[in-house]
């Protein structure tokens, strides 16, 4: 069944009008399959994604469990049993999760083992969109949820005249359950997770609409179960409830990570008035609605559509809100650094390293005010810990490499989000740079001792020495630049001097980034094929373009604009054969690698992601054109196998997002967006500011890939970018497409987008 007859089969995209479809606000949801990516495994991953059930950046989600307690792998589309449906917020299936717990509908008899009570279920009986999940079992249970930004409104069907019990399974770490027949209520705590400060709980309370007929508690690592008790604290301890039989249950969800008292409040502010699970469904749906309306697409296929808002919706839910309301409507969290209850926002579970490159520059664009809280809170996060956050889930994991805060630090300033003291920013940017923390080698820098000294990260002393040496180049611009913007020289000569230590591990006679070590000798027996030893999760043909800030200075390197254009051919030309390297054996990356087919282009990984795109740094705009709208079309669909490898939190769907509507951000740290080829033939930005800003292709088609002419608001525009400011100005962006490259537009010196050499709004710096 292909993607558009399994989205009219299970309802969830719009009718025709006059034999064409168009993205109307009130049925954007329906676009959207929420099981787009679940096709995953440690072998080979499409996504990595679960059914999400949540609202915008929601501090909880939902979703049906396919996987046992604990295991990353929660959902999985190859399995055919259900064992809970479960508050969650894992980024993939790499981080396992946090603050879980899970409800699952057991018939006939009380089971609350995890794998005998799992039920069968098949997927034509499954409806997966982000404001209503529904599924019903093969033993004739039918489970609903609809979300809310701190919980959930579920209900389960029991079939009639048979016994209908609720099991309430406390997963993997600490958790305490109270029962409450007279109310009708379950509340408790759950403590599972890595890392988290001495104390820390999630909160929740359950509202049932039912009586209970029997009740009691259980702990899940021996199965025993305690008839009628009404309180149980330790290890993995639950509660079960039996109903009527062939009950019709609803349950009113929600969780703190302040206290009871808020975990109460959060339920009523959020589910207090909604007396059926319609109410919640029906207010979700228009949430989303409204926040997918914020870009409404006219042409192209209804299967583009779909993968298209289907990538949306999933580039909606990273950052997550961490915080919580007061009794006053005023925001506060608990700190998953310092365990103490602050004022104010707080975000998390991102990795920088990922979301850096589109993620969050996509938020920019569509929620500044969101974005500008955002930047603040990290160095509230920073004054808590000790360090800028990099990989936050929901405390910091120090995960990946890079030291991305500043990137989003400098990007927010660049396009005008001033909400946070630079000054500050620049010190504990200056403090991670300098040190090492004691998480991981995000955390701080690794090896920053040798890359002051010699310029670069040397190899084999550390591992992903070179790919930690160019996202250090990378990240100092990102400090000089933001200190540049605001005159501050102490800081601009600190970061200035060290932003080209990209050059340092470039070896000319290979025309590759290399490992060297501390005396300056490249690694012997060089493959660019081989993945590892000093590329993260790459090798040298997805490493060599990672110098974001510079793509002028890297032309040089490779000896001009034609050598540079050629080698981004050969990315696509040469085999996409695979060496393993240090990894010992294929992991999951090579694999989707081989099967994208498209030479040593990675994409399903975050090295090479921006890649396409620097076509338009040397006079070949065209080849961005064609190849952006390739990758669209081939890596990219809204079906359970719809990436082409870890969707990331986010910002493999960001990417698609940002590039269906003809823009990348190449160098966030930067006010510009990178121009590709346009995916659909009208795109309606509704701003924040209340403003417009469209962008039309006419003639566009799958053939009609390339920009022939292009205006800005009504003015001939030649230019391979657009800055921030002139989009949130508002007006309109109109292509001409062709189906034949014009090879004389967008060639003259200006119309390239922004680099540190040769730039004439940068200063000297000597290197």
């Amino acid at each position: 069944m292909n993607v558009l007859k399994k989205l009219l089969a299970v309802g969830l995209i719009a009718g025709t009008v006059a034999g064409t479809v168009f993205a109307q606000p009130g049925n954007l949801v329906r676009y959207v399959n929420t099981l787009q990516g679940t096709n995953s495994s440690h072998e080979l991953t499409r996504g990595n994604t679960y059914p999400t059930t949540a609202l915008p950046f929601g501090m909880h989600t939902w979703t049906a469990q396919t996987g046992r307690n604990g295991d990353g792998w929660k959902y999985q589309y190859t399995k055919n049993t259900i064992r809970g449906f479960q508050q969650a917020h894992q980024c993939s299936s790499w981080t396992n999760d946090y603050a879980v717990f899970s409800l699952m509908p057991v018939a006939d008899n009380l089971v609350v083992n995890e794998n005998d009570r799992a039920a069968v279920f098949r997927h034509e009986k499954e409806i997966a969109g982000p404001h209503y999940y529904k599924v019903a079992l093969e033993n004739g249970i039918t489970t609903e949820m609809s979300p809310t930004e701190r919980g959930a409104h579920l209900r389960f069907h029991f079939p009639e005249g048979r016994k209908s019990f609720l099991v309430l399974d406390g997963y993997t770490g600490l958790s305490g359950v109270e029962i409450d027949p007279a109310a009708r209520k379950i509340t408790g705590y759950i403590n599972n997770g890595r890392g988290f400060q001495k104390g820390w709980k999630s909160f929740f309370v359950i509202l049932f609409d039912q009586p209970f007929n029997a009740y009691g508690t259980w702990e899940n690592k021996t199965d025993s179960i305690s008839a009628g008790a009404l309180k149980a604290e330790g290890a993995g301890r639950g509660a079960y409830i039996r109903f009527g039989d062939g009950a019709v249950v609803q349950a009113k969800v929600a969780s703190s990570y302040i206290s009871m008292e808020q975990a109460e409040r959060n339920l009523e502010r959020e589910l207090g008035a909604d007396r059926t699970l319609e109410q919640t469904k029906a207010r979700a749906a228009k949430i989303w609605n409204e926040h997918l309306s914020k870009i409404l697409v006219e042409g192209s296929s209804e299967a583009d559509k779909a993968t298209f808002y289907s990538c949306f919706f999933r580039a909606s839910l990273f950052s997550r809100k961490f915080y919580e309301l007061d009794k006053n409507g005023n925001p506060y969290y608990f700190s998953p650094y310092d365990g103490k209850v602050h004022q104010g926002y707080l975000f998390t579970d991102t990795g920088f390293w990922d979301t850096f490159r589109a993620q969050f520059p996509l938020n920019a664009l569509l929620h500044p005010v969101m974005h500008g809280r955002y930047v603040s809170a990290l160095l509230d996060a920073q004054e808590q810990c000790g360090w800028l956050p990099a990989w936050s889930f929901p405390n910091e994991q120090g995960s990946m490499i890079g030291n991305h805060a500043i990137s989003l630090l400098a990007d927010a300033w660049a396009k005008g989000l001033h909400t946070f003291d630079p000054v500050r920013a620049l010190e504990a940017y200056d403090h991670e740079a300098n040190h090492k923390g004691p998480w991981g080698p995000a955390n701080g820098r690794d090896g920053y001792k040798e890359y002051n000294e010699l310029g670069y990260v040397p190899y084999p002393r550390y591992r992903e020495a070179t790919a930690k040496t160019l996202e250090y180049a990378y990240d100092d611009f990102c400090g000089y630049y933001l200190a540049k913007a605001i005159g501050n020289k102490k800081y601009m000569d600190l970061f200035g001097k060290k932003m080209f230590n990209y050059k340092h591990v470039f070896d000319p006679s290979r025309g590759f980034m290399l490992g060297r070590d501390e005396r300056g000798n490249w690694i012997k027996n060089f493959d660019p094929t081989e993945w590892g030893g000093p590329y993260t999760e790459g090798n040298a043909w997805h490493w060599i373009w990672s110098v974001f800030h510079d793509i002028a200075g890297l032309k040089q390197l490779l000896g001009g604009d034609r050598k540079f254009t050629a080698k981004l051919d050969s990315v696509f030309s040469v085999p996409n054969t695979v060496k393993v390297g240090t990894y010992g054996g294929l992991i999951h990356e090579m694999t989707e690698m081989v099967m994208a087919d498209m030479g040593q282009y990675a994409h399903g990984n975050q090295p090479i992601q921006h890649m396409v795109y620097l076509y338009n740094y040397a006079n070949e705009p065209w080849k961005a054109q064609y190849h952006a709208r390739e990758v669209m079309k081939r890596l990219y669909n809204a079906s359970e196998n719809g990436y082409p490898g870890d969707e990331d939190q986010g910002q493999t769907s960001s990417w698609y997002v940002l590039s269906a509507l003809g823009l990348y951000s190449v160098t966030p740290g930067t006010n510009e967006y990178v121009i590709g080829s346009p995916l659909f033939k009208k795109a309606i930005i509704t701003l924040e500011n209340g403003k417009k800003f469209i962008i039309e292709a006419g003639n566009n088609s799958e053939k009609n890939v390339y920009i022939n002419k292009a205006l800005l608001n009504g003015r001939a525009y030649s230019k391979n970018f657009i800055t921030y400011q002139e989009i949130m100005k508002g007006g309109r962006l109109s292509f001409e497409m062709s189906g034949t490259p014009n090879r004389s537009r967008g060639l003259a010196k200006g119309d390239r987008p922004f680099s540190v050499s040769g730039s004439p709004e940068m200063e000297v710096i000597p290197e």
